[in-house]
């Protein structure tokens, strides 16, 4: 009898092995990655929301899981997650690596992704070459985003952790949010790779933000290694692909998961307050996860204690309910701040109304240079900037009244040096808004002030609305300058090399519009415009020069003038320009570095006193306040001002050193 039942048993295990094991062993063998989102934190618990991706159905194992607030556990319950907002970036990579064939790959993936994705997901675009940026905030139009992906061209270098710290800050702070990235390549742009992907993995982690990486025919250790660091921070997937097929599975992949979501939640024996260490285990699909996160709780509002009666016997006066504050019971930072907050309305609303043809960095790149070359593939209709009859009018306003000023030409060359899309009446209109900005604030600070000292702060409002604007396009220009100074060594060697391989100056040119770095792309592209149109060649990087205040290309101009007139090799001549110029940026470093210290005591003497005035206003404004409010204080803030303004100067031309 023990026999036939040992013989039954037998049979009915390995029926089950045969019938029923295949199955569990495939759905076992699948993987499955589980990702963390959403976590907030109040007095009485925590929750957030897990997010599942596998090929099948998976559930999440309520027996198996397991919370600890501060190391003491805690009951943990799950339950499906409510509609929350749901945000989804798909950043992609654009570098010249990618090529036509893996834009074309992107476009059929991000069709795929556009169908599978819940209505409900908001979907945004970036990318991410030498430059990286959001090209599509977070939308429901799909056409839209399937729209820019559509028109992304493959070129440039790799700036992979730019580009992801730009996609977690278009994302938010708040909902689900998740990544889906895309890259062939490490990071090629920046100069210290380890503290950016650190700070790149901390971002994710401290936004709790889930990204899913779909690793495009690459074995790069250093790009496998900054792939696995993000999937890793919120658990997100890492998916190899080397064909369209493959990407677009991984793609759709992606879209799928965002439907499978649970929501936990953690009681808290005693009331939370401020942070603490949260840390979750369980089970999903026969997956074990485990996560780890500061959560930081709110203190619950204090009551506000009822009025009792004063000793002398009267009753305090109990304000309404609802009823207004009495102004002399408003404390003094409060009316700052308000003031500040209305000065900022004043100032978004203005900039809004007068001057809507502001664009973004990356059109105003596109647009500045499609202007001047010929074939661009967009319409000028597209590109038209739309505007109000009273920005019209506002902005042929300051076009007339800055066409009666003598310095417009060198504002005008400020801003075309700086790169930025402002016509002359657009740039009167901003500093007539900051100098409204500035001295509202001013006269908002200086409120308690006498008649004299508020008239006095005024007028230095007025003069800081019309400073920080120009000091601003001044450091603007400068910075793009020097960087154009930095890359002309690199680019005369580029030249020097086409002309070698047997390139006229012409293509070489081209060449440099091509493949140099910007801002030289972007100014090489323009002087070759200027030859087309019927410009020498000389006199067009001559207008470069001078569009730059380059005195390194004008040098490099001269010699380009002098070979054309007494002939000889120009590869050689451009060679010893760049080794000339690279010896001279030598030397300017090493003379900024023998100077160092001088200047940064200078920095010090200059910023000391200014420090102390305003530390001093703030904890005994009395004190102070003599020096605005009395005459011998007004001559002694006059006589300071100026003696600053002589030791600025002074200490600037000592420390400053012409190479």
């Amino acid at each position: 009898m023990n026999l036939k039942r040992l013989i039954v048993a037998i049979g009915l295990v390995a029926g089950l092995l045969l019938f029923g094991g295949a199955p569990l062993m495939a759905y076992a063998d699948e993987p499955v990655t589980i990702g963390m989102s959403d976590v907030t934190a109040n007095e009485s618990g925590v929750t957030g929301v897990l997010t599942l991706r596998s090929k099948s159905p998976t559930l999440v194992d309520p027996g198996s899981l397991k919370a600890t607030i501060d190391g003491k556990a805690a009951p943990v319950s799950i339950k499906q997650a409510p509609k929350l907002e749901r945000r989804a970036m798909i950043v992609i990579d654009t570098s010249g690596s990618m090529g036509t064939s893996g834009m074309q790959t992107v476009r059929t993936a991000m069709a795929q992704y556009l169908k599978s994705v819940p209505d409900d997901v908001l979907v945004g675009v970036a990318t991410f070459a030498d430059t990286a940026g959001v090209d599509l905030a977070p939308t429901a139009d799909r056409a839209a985003v399937q729209r820019v992906v559509d028109g992304l061209e493959a070129r440039g270098n790799t700036s992979l952790y730019a580009g992801m710290q730009s996609a977690v800050k278009a994302l938010g702070k708040k909902g689900d949010r998740s990544i889906v990235l895309l890259s062939d390549g490490a990071d090629t742009v920046a100069n210290n790779r380890d503290a950016a992907l650190a700070k790149t993995t901390a971002a994710l982690k401290n936004a709790g933000v889930r990204t899913d990486v779909v690793q495009f025919k690459t074995t790069d250790p250093d790009a496998v290694t900054s792939l696995r660091a993000f999937t890793k921070a919120n658990g997100g997937s890492l998916v190899p692909a080397g064909d369209t097929a493959a990407v677009a599975a991984a793609f759709q992949q992606s879209a799928k998961a965002l439907d499978s979501q649970v929501q936990f939640t953690v009681q808290s024996d005693s009331k939370l307050a401020g942070a603490h260490e949260l840390a979750l285990s369980g089970t999903a699909g026969g997956t074990n996860f485990n996560f780890a996160r500061t959560v930081t709780a709110a203190a619950a509002a204090t009551p506000t204690p009822k009025p009792t009666p004063t000793d002398s016997g009267a009753a305090a006066v109990a304000l309404p309910p609802g009823g207004p504050l009495p102004l002399e019971k408003v404390q003094p930072w409060l009316i700052w701040v308000a003031a500040a907050l209305v000065a900022l309305a004043l100032f978004t609303v203005t900039a809004t109304m007068m001057v809507p043809t502001l664009q973004t960095r990356r059109e105003a790149r596109v647009a500045s240079i499609e202007s001047y070359v010929v074939g661009s593939r967009r319409s000028r209709a597209d590109r038209q900037p739309r505007s109000t009859p009273i920005t019209e009018q506002l902005v042929a306003f300051g076009d007339q009244v800055m066409k009666r000023r003598t310095s417009t030409k060198g504002t005008m060359a400020l801003i075309e040096r700086a790169d930025l899309p402002f016509r002359a009446g657009e740039w009167f209109i901003l500093q007539g808004v900051s100098t409204i900005v500035c001295v509202a604030l001013a006269f908002v600070l200086m409120r308690d002030a006498s008649g004299l000292g508020l008239l006095i702060a005024i007028v230095i409002g007025a003069l800081l609305g019309l400073l920080i604007p120009r000091v601003v396009l001044r450091s603007m220009a400068s910075r793009r300058a020097k960087k154009f100074e930095r890359v002309l060594p690199d680019v005369l060697t580029l030249v020097a090399t086409s002309l070698r391989s047997g390139f006229g100056l012409p293509q070489a040119l081209d060449a440099v519009a091509r493949d140099a770095a910007e801002p030289a792309a972007k100014e090489f592209s323009r002087a070759l415009a200027e030859t087309r149109i019927g410009t020498d060649v000389s006199d067009a990087l001559e207008h470069m020069a001078d569009r730059m205040g380059s005195v390194a290309m004008r040098w490099t101009v001269m010699a380009i003038r002098i070979q054309r007139d007494v002939g000889g090799n120009l590869a050689d001549t451009l060679t010893t320009t760049s080794k000339t110029l690279r010896d001279r940026d030598s030397l300017r470093r090493l003379v900024s570095t023998l100077s160092a210290e001088g200047r940064l005591s200078a920095y010090i003497l200059i910023a000391l006193p200014i420090a102390m005035f305003f530390y001093m206003t703030l904890v005994n404004y009395e004190y102070v306040s003599l020096l605005w409010t009395r005459t011998l204080g007004l001559v002694m803030l006059i006589g300071v001002g100026i003696l600053m303004v002589i030791g600025i100067f002074w200490m600037r031309r000592v420390v400053k050193i012409e190479v």
